[in-house]
């Protein structure tokens, strides 16, 4: 009897809602964003298609006209690639640039995220002087130009003897990426339930401790969101890596994609294939870390 109760209570609050219309504002919406998407990956198909084209092709049509003759075998090739990942006419080996990359960008993500999560600890959840202000001064950080530091730190570099290496580049990014990893973690970190940390002070806890294993946990989407910002900034940076690293052993991706035309023109049909070898791990990542992405956005903006 009760069941029947229940269950004839429920049908009767679905038929008293009112239709709003809000089925047809969805399929509107997804059609909206469907066409978005498509507009948003032609230039990726393009490229995509353009990578495996000659370079006669490439130079007398444009990417569309594959579909006039998809099956036409003289205009498509795979010796681009093999050219981009190994030697070419240009000497750049995209091979050794894609390792160099990972080697820069993985150190430039991880070191930030770790500091700038102590940091947004201290503000967050410790007693002392001053917090509020040194934490302006940092969010105060985020309106200076980066480009305002290159040549000072360049000098300096000069002096210690780190030009064209790695920690070079590396203390670079992590200082230009540690406001905004501050100010996001911070703000994130805010929002976190008080009782959390004030049971675990009563339990003895240690401030490292109820850092490592509550805090972190709990902060997950807020770090893979930054760790996205900074991995995409890092491996897509020119300026930085090519005024502290330069060319040579050390060359990363972007500097060598740069140098891999030449001055009169050769190597020209390699650049769609070597931006589609650029673009790749970028993308993966983002796939990988997007579940994480709105919601610590979404807190570390709000919230705090």
């Amino acid at each position: 009897m009760t069941t029947t109760a229940v269950t004839g209570t429920t049908q009767a609050i679905k038929q008293s809602k009112p239709n709003t219309g809000a089925g047809s504002a969805g399929l509107a919406v997804k059609i909206g964003l469907g066409i978005l998407c498509l507009l948003w990956m032609l230039p990726v198909l393009g490229l995509l298609i353009s990578s495996f084209r000659t370079r006669d092709a490439q130079l007398s049509s444009g990417w569309w006209n594959v579909f006039k003759s998809p099956l036409d075998a003289t205009q498509w090739t795979m010796k681009n690639y093999s050219q981009v990942l190994g030697d070419n006419q240009s000497g750049v080996n995209m091979g050794k640039a894609f390792i160099n990359s990972f080697i820069v960008t993985v150190p430039a993500t991880v070191i930030p995220i770790l500091i700038a999560a102590f940091a947004a600890y201290a503000f967050t959840f410790m007693e002392w002087r001053g917090p509020d202000v040194m934490f302006v001064v940092i969010v105060a950080l985020l309106v200076v130009p980066n480009q305002v530091a290159l040549v000072p730190l360049l000098k300096l570099y000069g002096q210690l003897g780190m030009n064209n290496t790695f920690p070079a580049v590396w203390l670079a990014h992590i200082g230009f990426g540690m406001p905004l990893a501050v100010y996001i973690l911070r703000n994130y970190m805010a929002g976190l339930p008080k009782a959390i940390i004030e049971s675990a002070k009563i339990d003895g806890a240690s401030h490292f401790t109820t850092f490592w294993k509550l805090i972190i946990p709990m902060s997950t989407p807020a770090l893979a969101s930054f760790a996205i910002f900074q991995f995409l900034w890092v491996w897509n940076d020119l300026l930085v890596s090519l005024i502290f690293l330069g060319r040579g052993e050390n060359t990363i991706l972007t500097v060598a994609l740069q140098g891999l035309q030449g001055q009169t023109g050769q190597g020209r049909e390699l650049i769609p294939s070597a931006g589609f070898v650029t673009i790749l791990v970028p993308v993966l990542v983002f796939l990988s870390l997007q579940r994480y992405f709105i919601r610590g956005m979404t807190s570390g903006a709000v919230k705090g």
